[in-house]
């Protein structure tokens, strides 16, 4: 027996425009444009950090892109999260009450004194690791709008720019500058693609243009094609109308 034959036609599908449209995230997901930032620094010169450091696994099973700044290297907040032999839960013999949770000091990272300071200063390979958008998210919401480093892992690299967090590579020079004055002052300007030291010394700094654009006006990918429904019915309208014969076995 021949194959039957049926016709799929363009109009029995939903145009491209209202599918993306429908599709429109939630407001809270919209970045933030970021076009130019001045502010005080924080150092974590640690190198090889990667992104299970940056947000534990075991946090991943919420979905949400909001509200991470509180898991951002939850591991090194606390010294019993290093301590494999020591237990929060467990009081020891002679005492009633769990040990308290001190601060780490080893760890680098003081969630206090990096309050408030928009820019990170990583060490080397900064974000290797597993693929994980929670890792920029947690930057992001903790307040860092920037990353700079000397190499920045590419996925997370790619993962932050999707996610309003500029990640930028510098010289060594520049960043053992930047790494030897913890606090400093500095400024980005996204529109110049340049970093202007405390010295007032202006760096240029590479970044895919897309990314470019998308960070400076807050969008997202998504959003960035939401702008283009006009054009995108414009384009459904103007093509002629195609029958696809699809053989049926």
């Amino acid at each position: 027996m021949n194959p039957q034959e049926i016709e799929h036609r363009r109009d029995a599908w939903p145009p491209v425009a209202a599918a993306v449209a429908s599709a429109r995230p939630a407001p809270a997901r919209r970045a933030t444009a970021l076009r130019s930032l001045r502010t005080g620094t924080y150092v974590l010169a640690q190198e090889n950090i990667d992104t299970d450091q940056i947000v534990p696994a075991r946090f991943l099973v919420e979905s949400g892109r909001t509200d991470w700044g509180e898991v951002l290297f939850a591991g090194w907040r606390t010294a019993a999260a290093f301590d494999r032999s020591a237990s929060p839960q467990i009081a020891p013999p002679g005492r009633s009450e769990p040990p308290s949770i001190a601060p780490r000091e080893a760890s680098g990272f003081d969630a206090q004194a990096a309050r408030g300071r928009g820019i990170l200063i990583a060490g080397r390979n900064f974000g290797c690791g597993s693929s994980r958008e929670h890792a920029a998210w947690a930057l992001r919401d903790f307040g860092f709008r920037v990353v700079i480093a000397p190499s920045i892992a590419d996925i997370f690299r790619r993962n932050a720019l999707k996610n309003g967090v500029l990640a930028i590579d510098v010289p060594e020079a520049v960043h053992a500058g930047l790494q030897s004055a913890p606090g400093a002052e500095v400024e980005v300007d996204l529109e110049r693609s340049t970093l202007t030291l405390p010295d007032g010394e202006p760096v240029a700094f590479a970044i895919d243009r897309f990314a470019r654009h998308c960070l400076l006006e807050g969008l997202d990918e998504l959003a960035f094609l939401l702008r283009q429904d006009s054009r995108i019915e414009a384009f459904e309208d103007a093509c002629p109308r195609r029958s696809l014969a699809v053989p049926v076995r």
